[in-house]
């Protein structure tokens, strides 16, 4: 019963990551269309936002080994797994897929909250990495805990730079409704989403 209940949940872990990564580094191509339009001459920026692309499909390309070796597939999850896509709906009140990339691009307003949206949407990746290195379940499967490994010396990279741009361009950081969606998203996955996630046996998987 054990054994089940770890497999159980780390089938849960992977489907979930695959999910946000390959959402992260797709999504991440309406930021550089947006910071090459708005900004051509950061070239720090575009640079430090092509390697967060990079990363987030690196990370997804682990993912998908991982449960090639397993021999099956991930759970077929939607939008609602995916923290950046609350993120995003509840801040600009429309879906990822609906965002109007050239009004960011017209908008500081607009483009500077894209940049804390995304920036504490790594900083709670990273602070949940941490956990799950030391997780007991994470840590019996070698390949996984290789994965959050390399996750975790990737991640800070990842926020840093949006941060920086903040300010450099005198805009504000986060304020405390946006850190408070932010523990809502998180607080909706760990307590409401993956113990119903858990219980659903036939959930469809990805083919």
């Amino acid at each position: 019963m054990k054994a089940w209940f770890a497999q159980r949940y780390l089938d849960l872990l992977g489907s979930i990551y695959i999910y946000n990564e390959h959402r992260g580094y797709t999504a991440l191509d309406r930021v550089l269309e947006a910071v090459r339009a708005k900004h051509p001459e950061a070239t720090e920026l575009i640079a430090a936002v092509e390697k967060h692309r990079a990363d987030e499909r690196k990370h997804y390309t682990m993912f998908k080994r991982w449960f090639e070796l397993r021999g099956t597939m991930p759970i077929a999850l939607d939008r609602m797994f995916g923290h950046i896509d609350r993120f995003i709906e509840i801040t600009f009140g429309c879906t990822i897929d609906s965002l109007d990339t050239q009004a960011i691009i017209a908008s500081d307003d607009l483009f500077e909250r894209l940049c804390r949206v995304v920036s504490l949407t790594e900083k709670r990746g990273l602070k949940q990495v941490e956990i799950l290195l030391d997780h007991p379940m994470v840590k019996q499967d070698k390949a996984l805990h290789r994965i959050f490994e390399i996750v975790h010396v990737d991640e800070p990279d990842h926020f840093l730079p949006y941060d920086k741009w903040l300010a450099e361009n005198a805009r504000r950081m986060p304020n405390a409704w946006e850190r408070g969606i932010d523990r809502l998203i998180h607080s909706e996955l760990l307590f409401i989403k993956l113990p119903l996630l858990f219980l659903w046996f036939r959930a469809p998987r990805l083919t």
